[in-house]
């Protein structure tokens, strides 16, 4: 845990940059209310992008991602296009390992499918939080039942809502006449996004099967804080080995690049387990290990441990352990926060924007700092993250956002992707250095997720 009291870190986190968070509440106020919506009519259909090779974790590798695309219309007519990235393995490995990779997305893309009906089943509704609440609990008995899975993780169906609640947002702020994100949050979530960073760092992730040489380079290209990917394929003892292994080797490949974004300059460490580490005991060993070769200091987070069933206390272990999937909720963060996770990791692109909002004001209330994750995204998402982490405090010893992205690492069309994103070409799309450089024309267009992609758009396009 960093030396950052909770007091300090509120603290800092009330001093947002008072011009830009000015200027954003000014336009939050002058904008036109939102008005109330009936989703009436829907559509969806989906892309397969496949990737570059076999991308592994949580013991698992997939070959495809499917984009999820649904449109929706409001009984006045007007109608917004809404993005959803799945990733089965990641939101519940249980659904990934028991059968084919593509039946699994199929899985997923029905739950996305039975929602929708769900939306046009609610009637009207004050804002996509309220419709989330309206469909959340049905579509999630439904996944049960076509997936055979009781127990199946609640972020399955927020994973597969993801598009639904995508478009509903966007087609609420057509109702009421709004492009701009501050003005499109409620005002009751607006205290935990009261920042404007004019700089993100862009995290890449580093899969089991990425070499070391390519670590190394991109810490070269200016990438500092490295999300590495522990919990490798095998029993409990071939895990931990080859996790010693691995960490070994990226730390002495990364041990003399410096930065100019930490005050020591030196790299941080973001490892993500993923939930593979099946006890206490086991994970200390790798944390001796860290410490025995120079690198437990360096390690700033480390996500999702253990199996979110193994509910042990983690403010003892001498890093900041963050929740990922394990806080499918805002109830489930509380929990995880009660046993001393140190941070979340949000993800509107893969939990919907809307419990993403939930999520986010109860651990600013609580004094717990919050960055987005990714969910190797298409384009699009990456901004609809991009604009949450823009505005949340940062980490306790950096000064910036912080916001992952492996896209480009892995999709096999990351260009022809990247031209479909409605901003093309702004230069806050593509990190420099390692950074995302945001400046007024990003806020003012809030990342572009207003404007509409006319490839995604030409897919419900009659012949």
């Amino acid at each position: 845990m960093s030396a950052w009291s909770r007091r300090e870190w509120l603290r800092a986190a009330a001093a947002a940059p008072a011009a830009l968070a000015a200027a954003s509440a000014a336009r939050a106020l002058a904008a036109p209310a939102v008005r109330p919506f009936r989703v009436a009519r829907t559509d969806s259909t989906f892309e397969r992008e496949p990737l570059l090779r076999p991308f592994g974790f949580k013991g698992g590798y997939m070959s495809e991602i499917w984009q999820a695309v649904v449109r929706m219309e409001s009984d006045a007519g007007r109608s917004r296009v809404g993005l959803g990235t799945q990733n089965v393995l990641w939101s519940d490995a249980a659904v990934f390992a028991g059968r084919s990779e593509a039946a699994g997305n199929a899985l997923m893309y029905a739950v996305t499918e039975h929602a929708l009906a769900l939306a046009r089943e609610a009637g009207p509704v004050g804002t996509p939080l309220d419709l989330l609440d309206r469909v959340l609990d049905p579509a999630h008995e439904y996944a049960r039942a076509v997936t055979g899975r009781r127990d199946l993780r609640r972020t399955f169906t927020l994973n597969a809502l993801v598009p639904v609640d995508n478009a509903a947002w966007l087609l609420h702020a057509e109702e009421g006449g709004v492009r701009d994100f501050d003005a499109l949050v409620p005002e009751g979530f607006r205290p935990a996004l009261a920042h404007r960073h004019r700089e993100v760092a862009a995290i890449p992730l580093m899969a089991y099967a990425v070499p070391v040489a390519e670590v190394r380079a991109a810490a070269e290209q200016g990438y500092f804080f490295m999300k590495l990917k522990i919990g490798q394929p095998g029993t409990q003892a071939e895990m931990l080995e080859r996790d010693k292994a691995r960490l070994s080797e990226i730390h002495e490949a990364l041990a003399a690049v410096e930065t100019p974004h930490t005050k020591d300059g030196r790299l941080p460490y973001y490892l993500d387990a993923n939930g593979r580490y099946e006890s206490r005991d086991t994970l200390l060993r790798l944390l001796d290990h860290a410490r025995r070769i120079g690198a437990l200091e360096r390690i700033a987070v480390l996500e999702e441990p253990f199996p979110e069933e193994l509910e042990v206390r983690v403010d003892d272990l001498g890093v900041r352990v963050a929740a990922d999937e394990s806080a499918h909720t805002d109830a489930d963060a509380a929990r995880r926060i009660d046993l001393g996770y140190g941070a979340i990791a949000l993800k509107p692109i893969a939990k919907t924007l809307s419990m993403t909002l939930r999520i986010a004001k109860l651990a600013h209330e609580r004094g717990v700092p919050c960055f987005c994750a990714d969910l190797t995204v298409n384009p699009i998402l990456v901004d609809w993250n991009k604009v949450v982490a823009a505005r949340l405090a940062p980490l306790p010893g950096l000064s910036l956002g912080l916001v992952e992205t492996n896209g480009h690492q892995n999709y096999r069309d990351w260009e022809a992707m990247r031209r479909r994103h409605p901003a093309f070409g702004a230069p806050w799309t593509l990190p420099d250095r390692g950074v995302f450089r945001l400046d007024d024309d990003f806020y003012a267009r809030s990342g572009g997720i207003f404007q509409p992609s006319p490839h995604y758009e030409a897919l419900f396009k009659k012949p």
